[in-house]
């Protein structure tokens, strides 16, 4: 036992290599920047330059083609980048003038400010030869793209223009939108940027292609020439007024017709590291509607937080609990929704609750919500949440309150030691007594080693009701280990009977499973394969009483190209017990459900298929054919999108699921059509149908957006949905919302 112990007792506590350079000086300044992208003013180039990119893709051992020179200035107020991008012509792959771009497949140079110098949060910046800006926050490292959250927004400028030999940018970031210590002088940078005309990915530092490119662990130290001072402008105001039409042609929501309503955002700062985040009647009509997906598991899926209350920080909250990753999915790919294996708290929990009129869950009123957040020292992270949802007695709702306080102490390095409190609390105002209340207490700890070779997290929750439940608790490991040519992880969770998070996600409880992965990379020298990569995945869950619920193993192999495009694909052996009766065939009934305490040996092969996204016609496919349950099934999902530089994209979203099983047979269809139109870098529209087969209903959402200011928009949204058996209208509503940010 102590041999076993001792490795696992050393990556604990050993500190790995960094990957640090020579720090670089930030100068302070007093001359006025024009804001134009040209980089005109003299102090560009009387300053120090930060360059010598090196290649990233598709080699990782060689200098950038084309060099990228980044400068960083300040004063009292700003911080100030200016930067040459360096290349081959003027043939540059923008696709649209749309705020948020993802990097992958366009030219971009993109900026990450790690504030506290702790390699684990921080802000990312970055714009295209347009001028687009896209931002986001990081957490965890930002270790793969599950850390990167784009739906943050705040206020900054940036301007480009393109020269006969180089693009140039200048951005201006004002430093009431950083969160930073008070006279800190030191803090750590990265840039990284994407060059279609050479086919290269470079950052700022050398760094392995099996770490995803904007890692924090891969940065190096700019100095301030002088401390930098609090935040002068520290409160910010967001108020909105918005107006709703709505007509419910089946009649299950009696609220409809003309409304108008208003409310607003506040943001305070309370130190230049901590936050405090208000609203009161907030509004989320604006938020882009979910795409939707067929769901062929026994599971519910999560999908990601959009509203913008709940981003900053987010990690504090939702952080906790373990998720489901492949180690070999390359790092540009995003995880897959429903990747969340349970979390303590789901802020998407917040504003939904079930209407008892119509036996489903419904978007319901938040009165008000509080969130404090943020760096209290260089050790300390704290985040404490309280929001309260309105009553509505016609749909048989009762106002709940959510309560989270969330603590997090760094320790060695990178890593950390978090806590967790979690209320749910329904009042009953005639009979205290009544309330109900739904608790969950958890501790983690979080691994992650200077150069990311080490990533991981250890972690025990409970739960907490009126009456004592037995087996209420959730613990799990993860470890992965991440070198370049060898990849390992290891994880188990278990999660008793007993074991409630109202406030969370448990899709499922009662289970103890295992997940180990292994498998090597071989980069050859090739001029049409970068990467190959071949390993074994095995995913098991076994239930208390029954034995094994739950398998799917099989060899993978991932292949990544020269001109970007992979393919990841794995054959499996599954076996599946089922519990209780299962509609299989995603009929809605229609067709014989399998049965109870049955169990199903099958195999089948999935493939994540991804085409080179620098064409203008783009394809992702994503393959499941083979045995399903006591059948077969033959299914084909993802996108195909065309590109109309730089104006947008027409997209089409696709699921088809052709299912055969003993008791009948079944089509699914998922079609979604999708138009993202940028009239300007302030004007955006974005229009999608969505055709759901399963639940027979049409759906359209158009949206309209128009920035007219920074972070200040005016919005006009368009929703419709149908019966697509009768092709009656179920219900529609047009929304309109105005919002404006107050600096103070």
């Amino acid at each position: 036992m102590k041999n076993f112990l001792l490795p696992i007792l050393s990556f604990l506590i050993y500190n790995f290599e960094s990957f640090g350079q020579t720090k670089y000086t930030v100068k302070f300044i007093n001359e006025k920047i024009v804001l134009d992208g040209k980089l005109n003013e003299a102090i560009w180039n009387e300053s120090d330059k930060i360059s010598g990119f090196k290649q990233y893709f598709p080699n990782d051992k060689l200098n950038a083609t084309y060099d990228t020179e980044i400068i960083i200035l300040y004063d009292q107020k700003n911080l100030y980048l200016g930067a040459k991008m360096y290349s081959k012509d003027k043939k540059y792959i923008i696709p649209s003038l749309r705020r948020d771009f993802r990097a992958g497949g366009n030219d971009n140079v993109t900026f990450c400010f790690d504030t506290f110098n702790d390699h684990t949060n921080g802000f990312m910046f970055g714009t295209n030869p347009l001028g687009v800006m896209r931002e986001g926050l990081m957490s965890n490292g930002a270790i793969d793209a599950s850390f990167l959250n784009m739906f943050w927004d705040n206020k900054w400028k940036t301007e480009s223009s393109i020269g006969d030999d180089a693009w140039y940018c200048e951005t201006v970031i004002p430093f009431s939108t950083f969160r930073y210590k008070d006279n800190s002088q030191f803090w750590n940078f990265k840039g990284f940027r994407f060059d279609t005309q050479s086919n290269e990915t470079s950052s700022v530092t050398q760094m392995p292609q099996t770490q995803i490119i904007m890692s924090l662990g891969y940065s190096i130290p700019i100095q301030f020439e002088k401390p930098l001072k609090k935040n002068k402008a520290s409160i910010s105001i967001i108020p909105y007024i918005a107006s709703r039409w709505s007509n419910d042609y089946e009649r299950t929501n009696p609220n409809d017709g003309f409304k108008v309503g208003f409310g607003g955002d506040a943001k305070i700062g309370i130190t230049s590291g901590l936050n405090l985040d208000l609203t009161v009647n907030p509004d989320f009509s604006n938020v882009e509607a979910d795409r939707q997906v067929v769901n062929l598991t026994r599971f519910d899926l999560n999908l990601p937080e959009q509203r913008q209350f709940f981003i900053e920080n987010s990690d504090l909250f939702t952080g906790y609990g373990s998720v489901i990753t492949n180690p070999f999915v390359p790092p540009s790919g995003n995880l897959a929704i429903g990747n969340q294996l349970f979390s303590p708290f789901f802020s998407r929990n917040i504003g939904i609750a079930y209407d008892s009129t119509s036996g489903i869950n419904v978007q319901t009123r938040i009165n008000y919500g509080m969130r404090l957040s943020g760096k209290i020292n260089d050790d300390w992270r704290i985040g404490i949440l309280n929001t309260q949802t309105a009553k509505d007695e016609i749909k048989g709702i009762q106002s709940e309150n959510f309560t989270v306080f969330s603590l997090q102490r760094k320790v060695f390095d990178r890593s950390n030691i978090a806590a967790i409190f979690v209320n749910k609390f329904r009042p009953d105002n005639e009979n205290l007594a009544k309330s109900k209340f739904n608790r969950v207490a958890g501790l983690e700890y979080n691994l992650i080693s200077k150069s990311n070779a080490w990533q991981g997290k250890l972690f025990y929750h409970h739960s907490i009701e009126e009456k004592d439940v037995s087996d209420a608790y959730a613990h799990g490991v993860v470890l992965n280990y991440n070198t370049k040519k060898f990849i390992a992880k290891w994880s188990h969770d278990l999660i008793g009977e007993g074991f409630n998070a109202e406030a969370g996600f448990v899709p499922r409880k009662n289970f103890f499973r295992i997940n180990p992965t292994f498998g090597l990379n071989y980069f050859p020298t090739s001029k049409k394969i970068n990467r190959l990569s071949f390993g074994l995945a095995y995913d098991q869950y076994n239930s208390p009483g029954i034995g094994l619920t739950d398998r799917k193993a099989g060899p993978f192999s991932l292949i990544v190209f020269q001109n970007t495009a992979r393919i990841l694909a794995s054959f499996n052996q599954n076996y599946v017990f089922l519990f209780r009766n299962f509609d299989a065939a995603r009929s809605n009934r229609k067709i014989g459900s399998l049965g109870a305490n049955t169990n199903y040996k099958f195999y089948s092969f999935e493939a994540n298929i991804v085409s080179d996204l620098r064409k203008k016609v783009s394809l992702v496919l994503n393959p499941n054919i083979g045995g399903y349950y006591n059948g077969s099934i033959i299914a084909l999902s993802g996108n195909l999108n065309y590109r109309f530089q730089p104006k947008g994209v027409l997209a089409l979203n696709y699921s088809f699921n052709d299912i055969k099983i003993s008791t009948g047979k079944n089509k699914v269809y998922l079609i979604g059509p999708n138009l993202d139109w940028t009239m300007s870098k302030k004007l955006f529209w974005t229009s999608f149908v969505q055709y759901n087969s399963q639940f027979k209903n049409l759906n359209i959402n158009s949206r309209l957006q128009w920035r007219f200011a920074p972070v200040s928009d005016f919005f006009l949204v368009y929703t419709d949905n149908y019966n697509s058996e009768s092709w009656m209208p179920k219900n529609k509503a047009i929304f309109a919302k105005l919002t404006y940010w107050f600096s103070m």
